[in-house]
């Protein structure tokens, strides 16, 4: 286990890019239950694309939760781009893709779904119609947009998910387990939009191999703080780090010799 005084994480100047996330001794307490984040760290840079990973119970939907102000922790600090984030408060400039697409879609139509957070945000008619379009165009969903949100399959639902967010035009956006329960077919699509991207990234997900093509970085988090941080493979490809937080090494990072045959 890598102690955090000596984690090995990304270097680079402050002056690159401005700090997106800045999470402080985040502690939370479930009632009834031991803590679920015990003093946890994390710096994420605007424009980083970061892998957040760690076994079930590990604390990472609970710092998603927190970074949105949906949880109120019990000690600590959470910054957005220099601001404090505050419990119901609304940030825009973030951005939750739910693991269950289903929990985001409730319009008639998947254009209204899309349409729906940047109408709350006050937004003119044209201004609403040009993210729609833009969201719909980007995700490749453009031709769905009369359709009813349940008649869809799983990777199309989670794709029309990811653009109601994208037309909110956050600068930050949260993936939890965005592959999940798509078929290859849906998975590569969504790894081909993800690289694609501009937006900062932060992806939890339990496929590994996903985040090592899409992600820059990768923070491990177990038992409520952050036990490494640095470069995907780095982190990935340590066998004894990675079982030893309940992992596995990606396959693709596990050496293969070819055999002979005669």
């Amino acid at each position: 286990m890598t102690s955090q005084s000596n984690l090995p994480t990304i270097q680079r100047s402050p002056a690159v890019a401005e700090v997106a996330i800045a999470v402080r001794d985040l502690h939370v307490c479930y009632p009834d239950s031991p803590p679920v984040l015990r003093g946890l760290e994390l710096n994420i840079h605007e424009g980083e694309r970061v892998a957040a990973i760690g076994p079930n119970g590990a604390g990472k939907t609970t710092l998603f939760l927190s970074l949105c102000g949906v949880i109120r922790p019990d000690r600590g600090d959470i910054q957005l781009f220099g601001q404090p984030v505050e419990v119901g408060a609304f940030r825009p400039e973030l951005g939750l893709v739910f693991q269950n697409p289903s929990d985001q879609l409730f319009c008639a139509t998947v254009w209204d779904d899309v349409a729906f957070g940047a109408q709350n945000m006050g937004l003119s008619d044209s201004e609403v119609e040009r993210r729609v379009v833009r969201a719909l165009e980007v995700t490749g969903m453009m031709e769905l947009a009369q359709r009813p949100p349940h008649h869809l399959s799983g990777g199309q639902k989670r794709m029309v998910a990811i653009a109601g967010i994208i037309a909110m035009q956050p600068r930050v956006v949260i993936y939890d387990e965005p592959s999940a329960n798509l078929d290859l077919r849906a998975r590569r699509r969504l790894i081909d939009f993800l690289q694609q991207s501009e937006e900062t990234m932060v992806i939890s997900s339990h496929d590994l191999e996903l985040l090592i093509e899409v992600c820059d970085r990768v923070v491990l988090i177990d038992q409520g703080h952050v036990v490494a941080d640095g470069l995907p493979r780095e982190i990935m490809g340590d066998r004894a780090l990675m079982e030893a937080h309940g992992l596995e090494k990606p396959h693709s990072l596990i050496p293969h010799q070819n055999e002979h045959h005669p």
